[in-house]
């Protein structure tokens, strides 16, 4: 429970309307108390936290001036709405989040009413908020809709896609759009020229102006209006980054200090009372009030519990490399051996390991921003000229540029490499952040070579023979660390499509793919079955499960991906077309989208780790059981 003496007012908001209980002038120190109870309780927890600081005053004043959850607010990505759920009824539970059972790192609407949309993707935001609007004035209800996004997230397309629709429209959309820019990507720091601009920008005098100009001028498509309007951007485009804005049909507001209580509350309530699509833009600072976050935004992006008086303290002693770690190193050293790779991602250099490579080789590294596709279609487009392109990607993140991998690169049979990140189950992020679909949309594209490494020193090899290959290939690997295997610094590579036999048994074979073939081990161990680490789901291995179909019962498939279409759902087809008739047990991620939790509890839950196979294979097989002892028993009776 909160400590009433410390956060005497935030102790009193138990939801929005509690906050609107109190003057103005508290607000400040609501804000204040708001980001110590995150600066703690993240703390305690770990989570996403910098983003959360930068909107600690938006989001008090949002929650101030609008009748939420009646009134939508419908925020970018999720990493900053950890101030928002405190607001809204979770604070006694924020220290609880991506814990299972806890709150959700990200909005979700099954939490709560104030989550008006699911997200955890970026840049969508504003599409949903245009949806809202829409759906709301055709019910003719009065709800006013906001839309939060950052500057990150305005890299991507599908932003520009929404304001392109919502500016175009007739009639006009009533939608806000708020810019969250922390000073990363679009806008320098706010100078005095451009504070005094968003001042003027928001204020009710001159905006009470601009619309009865616009009702003595009419229509705005006639001639003196189209003048006047083209007049105010070109005016406003030289000091402030608005003519792109005002082009699209959104009028401009700002930028203001996003950390001015004041000025947000009087453009805030000056922008309520105008029509049509409008966009505030907001100077913020991630990490703001924290000393340690605001000195390192990217390392205080996402933390583990630390302690708040003396920030992230690096632990020490050796770790076991991550695949990622894995993927970095050989990026690296495949770089130095073959001047044709280039290295592309997505905006995750941190994330998918490619910082030293960014800075030993900074002309063959190329970062997209929030822009999936067209990192995939870029590096079609350099295969076509005879670059050899990397794509480090996530697998949840893949999922976005489906169509560029089958209609850029696979088509074409282009020499490209994707080596997804955050393969099967991931754990704390979530079902957004899940990689449980991927060797299903990708094992049906025709062209491509499919691979999923059983520990680290196979994922190096994969890298390699997918690098080697002359067409599309992948290799999907895991979150976190693997068995520990050491990783040899060669750069060879595997046999294509061939499995790997790694203990003969009897009666049943499990056929294992990736990071399930270490618990498959363990129970072929005890039940004395055979276990295959199949490495490749496409190609299978046809002459092995073939003789393993001749000398076994029946096969037990095993995957981190959905059953549906996947790795198992191949060898089963297989099988079919080749006329063997034989039981196949097929263990994988539930027909659902898996909670926040740990990956060991995720794994636990869906029967993927040892136990869960055990049982599942002793209850289709039930006279297994004991082992060996029980298999000579059987056959000498």
């Amino acid at each position: 429970m909160i400590d009433s003496t410390r956060y005497p007012r935030l102790s009193r908001i138990d939801a929005p309307s509690d906050l609107r209980q109190f003057d103005e002038s508290e607000l400040p120190a609501i804000a204040d108390e708001l980001r110590a109870y995150l600066i703690e309780s993240v703390g305690r927890s770990g989570g996403h936290f910098g983003a959360g600081l930068g909107v600690i005053e938006l989001t008090t004043v949002l929650h101030y001036l609008y009748d939420t959850p009646h009134d939508r607010l419908v925020w970018d990505v999720g990493h900053q709405t950890y101030p928002h759920k405190i607001l809204t009824g979770r604070r006694d539970r924020i220290h609880t989040v991506k814990q299972k059972d806890g709150v959700a790192p990200f909005p979700k609407r099954e939490e709560s009413e104030y989550d008006t949309f699911g997200v955890g993707h970026s840049s969508t935001s504003i599409s949903a908020a245009l949806g809202m609007a829409v759906a709301n004035a055709q019910a003719g209800n009065d709800r006013r809709v906001v839309a939060v996004i950052g500057d990150g997230a305005m890299t991507a397309g599908m932003a520009y896609e929404a304001l392109n629709h919502a500016g175009g429209m007739e009639p006009e959309p009533d939608v806000l759009v708020i810019l969250n820019d922390n000073r990363m990507s679009i806008s320098e720091a706010v100078g005095g020229l451009t504070k005094m601009l968003g001042r003027a920008t928001g204020s009710r005098t001159l905006n009470a102006l601009r619309e009865g100009g616009k009702k003595l001028l009419g229509d705005k498509n006639n001639p003196t209006a189209k003048f006047v309007r083209r007049w105010e951007e070109h005016w406003k485009g030289m000091f402030v980054p608005s003519t792109l804005f005002e082009e699209m049909g959104f009028h401009y507001t700002g930028p203001i200090d996003g950390h001015d209580v004041k000025a947000l509350v009087e453009t805030l309530k000056t922008l309520q009372g105008l029509k049509g699509p409008q966009l505030l833009h907001v100077i913020t600072t991630k990490g703001k009030g924290y000393e340690f976050a605001e000195g390192d935004q990217i390392g205080y992006h996402a933390v583990s519990p630390f302690d708040p008086d003396k920030g992230l303290v690096a632990k020490g002693g050796a770790k076991k490399p991550t695949y990622t770690d894995v993927f970095g190193d050989w990026l690296c050293d495949m770089a130095a051996a073959d001047p044709l790779l280039l290295g592309i991602t997505p905006a995750m250099r941190e994330g998918s390991g490619l910082v030293r490579f960014s800075k030993e080789y900074p002309a063959r590294y190329f970062d997209t921003a929030i822009a999936e596709q067209h990192a995939v279609t870029l590096a079609a487009g350099m295969a076509c000229e005879g670059a050899k392109p990397v794509v480090a990607i996530y697998s949840t993140f893949l999922q976005r540029a489906y169509d560029q991998v089958v209609h850029d690169v696979a088509v074409q049979k282009l020499d490209v490499l994707f080596a997804i990140d955050r393969g099967g189950v991931v754990g704390p992020d979530g079902a957004t952040h899940a990689g449980n679909l991927d060797l299903s949309f990708l094992r049906c594209v025709p062209n491509l070579v499919l691979m999923a490494p059983a520990d680290e020193n196979e994922c190096r090899q994969m890298l390699t023979t997918g690098f080697r290959f002359e067409g599309p290939a992948a290799v999907r690997y895991p979150r976190g660390t693997g068995p520990g295997v050491a990783v040899d610094t060669t750069l060879d590579t595997l046999p294509i499509g061939k499995a790997e036999l790694r203990k003969r048994g009897a009666r049943v074979a499990l056929l294992a793919f990736g990071a399930i073939v270490p618990a498959a081990e363990q129970v072929a161990a005890e039940l004395g079955l055979t276990v295959v680490n199949m490495r490749f789901v496409r190609p299978l291995d046809r002459a092995l499960l073939l003789e393993l179909s001749r000398t076994h019962e029946g096969f037990v498939t095993l995957e981190d991906n959905v059953v549906a279409g996947g790795a198992g759902s191949g060898v089963a087809e297989l099988l079919n077309a080749e006329g063997v008739t034989m039981p196949v047990l097929h263990l994988g991620l539930p027909d659902a989208f898996q909670h926040h939790a740990s990956r060991e509890d995720l794994l636990a839950e869906a029967g993927l780790d040892a136990a869960g196979i055990r049982d599942a294979v002793l209850r289709r097989w039930p006279d297994l059981r004991g082992g060996s002892a029980g298999l000579q028993a059987a056959a000498a009776g």
